[in-house]
């Protein structure tokens, strides 16, 4: 880190309340940068002194950082605040959209984005409107709430794909305290316990030994509880590229939670072919997690080859990750463009070889959404709970589902969609036949001229 320069030190104000204000974004950022810290570094500022701005950055550096994972996240905010003359303004441009085709756009560094949002945190804030203690008592103003919401259950409900840039930084800081709770597995080993219900005849008999032979009391031991691994196969195809990078941000939160309850997780990421991210998840910090997450798999937002990446999985790491009886949570569309893979008995391999085996649809945000895919068709039987992923809301219910093993959400209602049935002017037992209009790979939806056609027609195109 470049942390000494030649350019001033921002002149507005006195130099306390400067160091304050930057102890305040480090905290707003998520360092523990109290009010002891602050004097500390006040005082630590006169003591060294302005000789060096070298030294003036390894001073408020000693101060503030405690742990190797917020390094990124001073460097990056003491660049802006005490390097930078125009930092205001340069935090807001990186803040908002860049214009393609009229400035050259330049990829943020990790935990730079965060570290202008607690620089800007309440810059542009209204000031209070003011008392009016002149009107009169009897004057009241009267509310009608029946209908309105709080903006928090407005985002939780709102499709991550319909997100502006703000209401999906807004719906990132939700998704990273959300929880995954899990329930223990039951080991078959045992483990000594005073009020266990299985008796431990070995260590009883010896016991008995020490005392000439009589049995004064039953040694005794209960069943073992660990927890189970998480692995989640991720699609970043182009019809799931909004909605992976959400699932991705609840994924770090839930790998770096302690006590969640999960004993390892495991990512994979997948389009044309299969990425581990598992090491990138580790990151403390969720920007720089997943810009590795991003630079390590080069098919974000290309094709779908869902057959041959799940293959690929079972072939390479089914073994390696789903020896201890993991979850699986699988997050796709189901639009499959793999025309060699056989996804029937891909899926059927993953199911057996994991404990329980979870989907994740965002396309079950349509209510007229069937399962006339073929991919989707192939995948379903296989699967034990078909859940939608398309909102906070939907993350939320994840969690309920995962620790009630009967919960299979959608996927009774579309297998009964999917059993043969007899058709007005066709033989019984026949499935209705499939749209002679329809892609091998598209899901049309049942009312023609709905959104939900045209979204899943256009799903199909990207992925």
């Amino acid at each position: 880190m470049a942390g000494g320069g030649d350019l001033p030190v921002p002149e507005a104000g006195s130099f306390t309340a400067n160091i304050v204000h930057f102890a305040r974004a480090l905290r707003k950022a998520g360092l523990p940068a109290g009010p002891g810290r602050v004097a500390d570094a006040v005082r630590a500022v006169e003591a060294a002194g302005f000789g060096d701005r070298r030294d003036f950055y390894w001073t408020l550096h000693a101060c503030f950082v405690a742990r190797p994972e917020q390094r990124q996240v001073f460097a990056q905010i003491f660049r802006l605040y005490w390097r930078d003359p125009q930092y205001l303004e340069h935090m807001m441009a990186m803040l908002r959209p860049a214009v393609r085709g009229l400035q050259q756009e330049t990829a943020p560094k990790a935990a730079e984005k965060r570290a202008a949002e607690a620089l800007l945190d309440g810059a542009d804030a209204a000031p209070p409107a003011p008392r009016d203690t002149g009107a009169p008592e009897s004057e009241t103003v009267a509310f009608d709430a029946a209908l309105t919401f709080s903006p928090r259950e407005r985002l939780r409900q709102m499709d991550f794909e319909q997100m502006s840039t703000d209401e999906l930084a807004a719906a990132h800081r939700l998704i990273a305290g959300l929880r995954l709770p899990v329930r223990p597995l039951v080991s078959r080993r045992a483990a000594p316990a005073p009020g266990g219900r299985l008796a431990d005849w070995r260590a009883t008999m010896r016991r008995a030994t020490r005392d000439g032979g009589e049995i004064r009391r039953l040694v005794r031991r209960r069943r073992r509880r660990r927890w189970p691994d998480l692995v989640v196969l991720c699609d970043i195809s182009g019809s799931m590229s909004s909605y992976a990078r959400a699932v991705l941000h609840f994924l770090h939160a839930a790998s770096n939670r302690a006590g969640a309850g999960w004993s390892r997780v495991h990512a994979f990421t997948f389009g044309t072919r299969l990425t581990n991210i598992s090491r990138h998840m580790q990151r403390r910090d969720v920007d720089e997690a997943l810009a590795l997450a991003g630079a390590e798999a080069p098919d974000w937002e290309g094709g779908t080859r869902i057959a041959g990446c799940l293959h690929a999985f079972n072939r390479d790491w089914s073994r390696r990750v789903l020896g201890r009886g993991a979850v699986v949570l699988l997050v796709t569309d189901g639009l499959d463009r793999d025309a060699d893979g056989d996804l029937g008995h891909e899926m059927e391999r993953l199911r057996l070889s994991a404990r329980r085996l979870v989907w994740l649809n965002p396309l079950l945000r349509w209510d007229g959404f069937a399962p006339r895919a073929r991919g989707i068709r192939a995948m379903l039987p296989h699967v034990d709970s078909l859940r939608a992923g398309h909102n906070i809301a939907t993350l939320e219910a994840l969690g309920a589902a995962l620790s009630r093993p009967e919960d299979g959400g959608e996927r009774s209602r579309l297998m009964a969609m999917m059993e043969p049935r007899s058709a007005p002017g066709g033989k019984p037992g026949t499935a209705p036949a499939m749209d002679p209009a329809m892609e091998p790979g598209m899901a049309p939806m049942t009312q023609p001229g709905d959104e939900a056609g045209d979204e899943a027609g256009d799903g199909a195109g990207d992925g």
